[in-house]
């Protein structure tokens, strides 16, 4: 009859500048019977007897059942609850030895006085404790969360220890955990409807080429600013994933419709025009969107630092990509124009050489 164990951490361990509130105290006095079982099998007792003899004591024991006309009632025996538990009360349990004699339990067993936790908390049907900490200035939910499961590994935390996280924490661990997929599934939908669009496999890549310039330019961005890669940072990054690619867009549509004119040029001709062309329309849309985040960025008006790493991301993904997705979208095009004509070459030629092995098989017949 312990008391579960319980986590319980250091107020001190969570630092000077960060709250720590642990839910588990042990500081309530308790009392419980400690049994000696040599003694008790001398007199004829057994477990069964000795457990149902607490029972009674402590919860109560249906000892029968009354029936009436739709109802039914148990007759429940039980001992004065209001008599604390000491010695006198341990001397009035009686308990029925093998041979039908009534042995008293102070004989056998004695009363310890112990702290024990004032309540005990349940998650589910397990016991837990909850252990809330704050934040000190300066430091990230991120690193917070690798420097407690960092602390578990090095106190070597038994088997039957679960932990887990709740609130913030376990939001930001739960988004941490989807966000690859969930840029991995908008780049995947991207490129499909791309494809459907263009009728090919390998525009789609050169317009979304520009996407890891804008990554690099984002992360770039909250790095220099000391901002953390937060949700509203991912958010950031999945506008900018949108919002660069319609550069690409617009020089791959003037490129394509060059070359299906029929004025014979060659796609380094072709592209050149388009980024010629769309280059007043691509720094209007830039610099619009950019101008429409910076004062998110510079964060003015009331709660502006939560909204702060998503203006950021969005400038330094923009101002990056466009220094870099007009000089590299044109060279990718060409490239994956000059791949695409390979690939068409080498299928002519399978099919060539498969037509005239044909004949020869028949001849040979």
């Amino acid at each position: 009859m312990n008391p579960p164990r319980a986590l319980i951490a250091d107020r001190n361990a969570c630092g000077q500048d960060a709250a720590c509130i642990v839910s588990a105290q042990n500081n309530a006095l308790q009392a419980n019977i400690v049994i000696d079982t040599e003694r008790a099998a001398a007199y004829g007792i057994d477990n069964d007897t000795l457990r149902t003899t607490l029972q009674e004591s402590f919860s109560g024991f249906a000892a029968a059942e009354i029936q009436s006309t739709g109802d039914s009632y148990d007759v429940i025996v039980e001992y004065d609850t209001s008599k604390p538990w000491d010695d006198q009360k341990l001397q009035e349990i009686r308990v029925a030895s093998s041979n039908g004699a009534l042995v008293p339990l102070s004989n056998f067993a004695r009363v310890e006085r112990t702290t024990g936790p004032v309540t005990i908390n349940q998650t589910g049907q397990l016991v837990s404790t909850t252990v809330s900490f704050n934040l000190p200035a300066g430091e990230a939910l991120g690193d917070a969360t690798a420097a407690i499961d960092q602390i578990k590994k090095d106190i070597n935390m038994p088997a039957d220890v679960f932990t887990s996280y709740g609130g913030t924490a376990q939001i930001f661990e739960q988004s941490q955990g989807n966000t690859p997929l969930l840029i991995l599934a908008a780049v995947l939908t991207i490129y499909v409807v791309l494809g459907v669009l263009y009728e090919s496999f390998i525009h789609p890549l050169t317009i979304l080429s520009g996407l890891p310039a804008a990554a690099l330019g984002a992360l770039l961005a909250l790095k220099v600013m000391g901002f953390d890669l937060s949700i509203i940072a991912l958010i950031g990054l999945l506008m900018l994933i949108g919002i660069v690619k319609k550069n690409a867009i617009m020089m791959i549509d003037v490129a394509l419709e060059n070359l299906r004119s029929g004025n014979g040029m060659s796609p380094s001709e072709a592209i050149h025009e388009a980024c010629v062309r769309r280059f007043r329309p691509i720094m209007m849309t830039t610099f619009c969107a950019l101008l429409g985040a910076l004062p998110i960025a510079l964060g003015t008006g009331a709660s502006s630092e939560l909204r702060q790493p998503l203006g950021i991301a969005v400038v330094g993904g923009l101002v990056v990509s466009q220094a870099l997705t007009l000089f590299i979208t044109p060279v990718i095009f060409v490239e994956m124009g000059r791949l695409s004509d390979w690939l068409l070459s080498f299928g002519r030629k399978k099919k060539t050489e498969h037509d005239e092995e044909i004949p020869q098989a028949l001849a040979a017949e």
